[in-house]
Protein backbone atom coordinates (compact mmCIF):
# COMPACT_ATOMS: atom_id res chain seq x y z
CA UNK A 1 0.00 0.00 0.00
CA UNK A 2 1.18 3.31 -0.82
CA UNK A 3 0.15 7.01 0.36
CA UNK A 4 -2.71 7.23 -2.96
CA UNK A 5 -3.76 3.63 -2.31
CA UNK A 6 -4.23 4.73 1.95
CA UNK A 7 -5.82 8.05 0.85
CA UNK A 8 -8.54 5.77 -1.24
CA UNK A 9 -9.21 3.20 1.88
CA UNK A 10 -9.17 6.20 3.94
CA UNK A 11 -11.58 8.42 1.58
CA UNK A 12 -13.71 5.21 1.45
CA UNK A 13 -14.40 4.27 4.70
CA UNK A 14 -15.23 8.04 5.37
CA UNK A 15 -17.71 9.33 2.86
CA UNK A 16 -18.37 12.66 4.71
CA UNK A 17 -14.35 13.61 3.90
CA UNK A 18 -13.56 15.27 0.65
CA UNK A 19 -10.24 13.06 -0.70
CA UNK A 20 -8.09 16.78 -0.07
CA UNK A 21 -8.86 16.93 3.68
CA UNK A 22 -8.25 13.35 3.74
CA UNK A 23 -4.90 14.04 1.51
CA UNK A 24 -4.15 16.75 3.85
CA UNK A 25 -4.65 14.41 6.99
CA UNK A 26 -2.39 11.68 6.03
CA UNK A 27 0.41 14.78 5.00
CA UNK A 28 0.27 16.34 8.11
CA UNK A 29 0.53 12.65 9.93
CA UNK A 30 3.21 11.93 7.99
CA UNK A 31 5.24 15.06 8.39
CA UNK A 32 4.67 14.90 12.40
CA UNK A 33 6.12 11.71 12.28
CA UNK A 34 9.19 13.04 10.31
CA UNK A 35 9.66 15.63 12.57
CA UNK A 36 9.90 13.81 15.37
CA UNK A 37 12.23 11.46 13.97
CA UNK A 38 14.43 14.55 12.63
CA UNK A 39 14.26 16.13 16.55
CA UNK A 40 15.80 12.95 17.54
CA UNK A 41 12.16 11.98 19.11
CA UNK A 42 10.92 8.35 19.24
CA UNK A 43 7.00 7.17 18.08
CA UNK A 44 5.53 4.63 19.71
CA UNK A 45 2.01 4.09 18.27
CA UNK A 46 0.18 0.93 20.35
CA UNK A 47 -0.35 -2.28 18.69
CA UNK A 48 1.50 -1.71 15.26
CA UNK A 49 4.77 -0.63 16.32
CA UNK A 50 7.62 2.19 17.28
CA UNK A 51 10.31 4.51 15.41
CA UNK A 52 13.40 5.29 16.88
CA UNK A 53 16.77 6.17 15.32
CA UNK A 54 19.84 3.91 15.47
CA UNK A 55 23.32 5.33 15.34
CA UNK A 56 25.73 4.11 12.97
CA UNK A 57 29.20 4.53 14.00
CA UNK A 58 32.08 6.11 11.58
CA UNK A 59 33.92 3.15 9.18
CA UNK A 60 35.74 2.39 6.17
CA UNK A 61 33.97 1.46 3.53
CA UNK A 62 35.14 0.60 -0.06
CA UNK A 63 33.71 2.08 -3.65
CA UNK A 64 32.43 -1.08 -5.34
CA UNK A 65 33.26 0.29 -8.65
CA UNK A 66 36.70 1.15 -7.79
CA UNK A 67 37.72 -0.95 -5.04
CA UNK A 68 39.27 2.27 -3.40
CA UNK A 69 38.68 2.53 0.19
CA UNK A 70 36.20 5.11 1.26
CA UNK A 71 35.17 7.25 4.51
CA UNK A 72 31.79 6.86 5.52
CA UNK A 73 30.70 9.34 8.38
CA UNK A 74 28.55 8.42 11.40
CA UNK A 75 24.88 8.69 10.76
CA UNK A 76 21.80 7.80 12.22
CA UNK A 77 18.88 5.80 10.50
CA UNK A 78 15.48 5.27 11.52
CA UNK A 79 14.40 2.17 12.86
CA UNK A 80 10.94 0.52 12.93
CA UNK A 81 10.22 -2.48 15.60
CA UNK A 82 7.16 -4.03 14.86
CA UNK A 83 4.35 -4.65 18.36
CA UNK A 84 3.43 -7.40 19.41
CA UNK A 85 -0.04 -7.18 18.08
CA UNK A 86 0.75 -6.62 14.71
CA UNK A 87 3.52 -9.30 14.50
CA UNK A 88 0.71 -11.58 15.74
CA UNK A 89 -1.73 -10.18 12.97
CA UNK A 90 0.82 -10.84 10.15
CA UNK A 91 1.55 -14.29 11.10
CA UNK A 92 -2.25 -15.03 10.73
CA UNK A 93 -3.00 -13.56 8.07
CA UNK A 94 -0.04 -15.19 6.42
CA UNK A 95 -0.95 -18.52 7.25
CA UNK A 96 -4.60 -18.01 6.79
CA UNK A 97 -4.63 -17.17 3.14
CA UNK A 98 -4.00 -18.24 0.18
CA UNK A 99 -4.34 -15.93 -2.06
CA UNK A 100 -2.21 -12.97 -2.85
CA UNK A 101 -0.49 -11.68 0.23
CA UNK A 102 1.05 -8.22 -1.68
CA UNK A 103 -2.54 -7.08 -0.68
CA UNK A 104 -3.47 -4.86 2.28
CA UNK A 105 -6.17 -3.36 3.94
CA UNK A 106 -6.13 -0.69 6.79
Amino acid sequence: MNRSDLISHLADLHPQLQIKDVESIVKEIIDALATTLSNGGRIEIRGFGSFKLNYRPPRIGRNPKTGERVTVPAKYVPHFKAGKELKDRVIKGVYSTTGNSNQSVV
